[in-house]
């Protein structure tokens, strides 16, 4: 039973996500394939997260807020979401079905649910019900928002690619790991500290988050646009002519 509720949320985004898709759905085995992977990073996350938090408090002590924002953006929010930016890239920059700006978003979502699936049935079976409904509430579609904004700059990044836009490609790719890894580190800080202040900081920039996510998910499904290249362009439009 908690099992299925570690499940569950991650399902249900995942088709809320996926109907957006409306042009052209993705192939079956790649989105399998980034999930798989991204629960992967599950692991991967735990282990680089010990290592670094072990060097890190050779230098500096625990109980200090120089520890509480490099562990918050770099040993959480750096790893876990430079793991999810890693599958995603190796496993779909290339692909051939990656030909709308809208499909990095899908692909971001996938592997970003894996992660946030695996972590979740490790957390929900081991802390129990109430954890399962906090985690479902907060920590999963944190999850998928951090991965909507990487899929947004993803997808603009292969568009200008195609374009032969390279400057613009490349600083797209960087917002599309640096955006979530902030907004992952700020969600997860505001949650560190103990303290009532940041616990109204966390429940108003969750709300915020959440509306403009909602917005911008609507909007990226509206504007969907196809990628082809230069000549491919030059070559419509003397055909339309």
């Amino acid at each position: 039973m908690l099992t299925l509720l570690s499940v569950l949320p991650s399902i249900v985004l995942f088709i809320f996500v996926w109907k957006k898709d409306k042009i052209e759905k993705e192939p079956p085995k790649l989105l399998l394939k980034l999930f798989l992977f991204g629960a992967l990073t599950t692991v991967s996350a735990m282990i680089l997260g010990e290592i670094f938090t072990v060097i890190t408090l050779e230098f500096i002590y625990e109980d200090t807020l120089t520890f509480a924002i490099i562990d918050n953006f770099i040993l959480t929010a750096l790893i876990e979401e430079g793991g999810k930016y890693f599958v995603l890239k190796k496993c779909t920059w290339k692909h051939k079905a990656f030909n709308y700006t809208f499909d990095g978003v899908i692909y971001a979502v996938c592997a970003s649910l894996g992660f946030a699936t695996l972590e979740n049935i490790l957390y929900v079976v081991g802390d129990g019900l109430s954890t399962a409904i906090l985690r479902a509430l907060l920590a999963v579609p944190g999850h998928v928002i951090d991965a909507l904004y990487m899929g947004c700059y993803y997808g603009i990044a292969k568009y200008e690619e195609a374009l032969g836009n390279t400057k613009q490609s490349k600083s797209n790719l960087k917002k599309a790991l640096l955006v979530p890894v902030l907004i992952h580190g700020f969600y997860d800080f505001c949650l560190s500290d103990e303290s009532g202040l940041f616990l109204i900081v966390f429940l108003v920039f969750e709300i915020i988050i959440t509306i403009k996510a909602v917005k911008k998910l609507k909007s990226l499904s509206k504007e969907d646009k196809m990628i082809f290249s230069a000549a491919d362009q030059t070559e419509t439009t003397h055909t339309d002519q």
